[in-house]
């Protein structure tokens, strides 16, 4: 079920928020295996949904947007009254007095949140194997990770547990689950969606978003939690703004290549080059660019994320050192060991690649690359360190810059979803998700098998 036909029904009084919430309850029960939710909250959304009911029968004109519609959130996103642990030993017992402010603009819209969600430990890493919640396990193949570090968010929304969900994004944890559990997930320019209330991973760096099954859905959580949060010091103002609709055969589209891309898996590659292809059969133009330059932006973003979160962990590692997973105690010791040098060096890169996106933004609209460079890896013998470098090779860029990026289904290797990651313009997110609409619409109608 998607969001906007959920709407459309319910207005239409053919389903009521319960039918909804019911449906979504007996797939949390059904995909119960897969470890998608660390905390569920059926009892008081059901409580609520019969409320909501009752307001259905007598009125449906204005109904808040997301009215009946039941929706998930990342474990590291406040929640007044229920458990929030960041998937993490240090706040197990953790209950939050206040909700952040994404999950009060949510509650104030009507959305049904009928639990959190599993996660990598304090969002550092991409596998979502949790080593004190349990894995969360690939929909398309259990024995494969499922992605991160939004990994039960991803799950909830691809197996109908909820129809949204929310989840963060410092190096591609929205992206890359997103792709790896073939759904749609979005990450917005830096500062348009407030962090307040959020546990952070990397301040400088760190985003909320939201996954869902298909653009439009994901534009309608995004245009609920967007906007100007002024007890947020990393919101920016004016950030939501509306932007002129651009037109199919307008769109101004490059497409990445070199030995940067080059280091894709060749079936992602094949799928990657064969989506560009069906664009450019439905007349749109791509033209090759070469983005080489990423690599280090790549890497300078992983270089402020493990520093940051060295940082705001200080304590906990010095204190509790084994209350940490073995991969994240690594990287969390690889941050406190960085020297001055290298932060600064990767705050200079940030700073070069913002304006270096500034220019090559002058000529195109967005840029297309895969979004994930190799298919969901096996659960079992992997290095999640090492893993993390691979799978965030394509994503991390954008958080560095604070780009705009979304991942759309484009394709399958061995039954195994494949992401087209879309990038656009600094600010510009409605344009992005205008032409992001454009470009799913023409892979589902060449490509059949993509509808969700």
């Amino acid at each position: 079920m998607f969001i906007y036909k959920a709407q459309k029904l319910l207005r239409e009084k053919k389903i009521t928020p319960s039918i909804l919430l019911k449906e979504s309850i007996e797939k949390i029960e059904e995909w119960k295996r897969l470890g998608a939710f660390i905390t569920t909250n059926i009892d008081q959304v059901l409580e609520l949904a019969a409320k909501q009911d009752k307001i259905l029968e007598s009125e449906y004109d204005n109904l808040p947007t997301l009215f009946g519609i039941p929706l998930a959130l990342k474990d590291n996103i406040y929640t007044k009254n229920l458990q929030t642990t960041a998937g993490s030993l240090f706040w197990k017992d953790f209950v939050p007095t206040q909700d952040a402010q994404v999950v009060t603009k949510l509650k104030n819209s009507g959305a049904l949140l009928v639990g959190k969600t599993n996660m990598h430990e304090i969002a550092l890493g991409v596998t979502s194997n949790n080593p004190h919640y349990g894995p969360c396990l690939n929909p398309h193949d259990n024995s494969r990770v499922a992605g991160g570090s939004s990994g039960g968010s991803a799950i909830a929304v691809a197996t109908g547990m909820a129809l949204g969900a929310l989840g963060t994004d410092t190096g591609g944890s929205i992206r890359i689950p997103a792709s790896l559990c073939g759904v749609v997930g979005f990450k917005s320019s830096y500062g348009t969606v407030s962090t307040r209330g959020i546990i952070p991973l990397s301040w400088h760096l760190d985003h909320v978003g939201p996954i869902a099954n298909c653009v439009e859905d994901v534009k309608i959580i995004f245009n609920i939690i967007a906007g100007y949060d002024s007890k947020d010091p990393f919101s920016v103002k004016n950030s939501n703004k509306k932007s002129k609709s651009i037109e199919k055969n307008q769109i101004r589209i490059a497409k990445a290549v070199g030995n940067f891309i080059n280091e894709a898996d060749a079936n992602v590659l094949k799928v990657f080059d064969n989506a560009v292809k069906m664009l450019r059969e439905s007349d749109l133009s791509a033209e090759e660019e070469n983005v080489d330059w990423l690599r280090e932006l790549s890497i300078s973003n992983r270089t402020i994320t493990q520093v940051e979160a060295a940082t705001f962990h200080k304590e906990r590692l010095a204190t509790h050192p084994d209350w940490f997973g073995e991969d994240v105690r690594e990287r969390l010791l690889q941050g406190s060991n960085a020297s001055g040098i290298d932060y600064a060096t990767a705050r200079y890169n940030q700073t070069v690649g913002k304006y270096r996106f500034k220019e090559f933004f002058k000529k195109y609209d967005v840029l297309l690359l895969p979004t994930v460079p190799v298919i969901a890896p096996p659960i079992a013998g992997r290095d999640a360190v090492e893993m993390a470098k691979v799978l965030t090779k394509f994503t991390a860029p954008f958080n560095l810059t604070g780009l705009p990026a979304i991942t759309i289904p484009c394709g399958k290797v061995n039954s195994l979803p494949i992401g087209l990651q879309i990038v656009g313009k600094y600010m510009q997110d409605q344009a992005l998700l205008s032409i992001a609409h454009i470009l799913e619409d023409i892979l589902e109608r060449k490509n059949k098998r993509l509808v969700n």
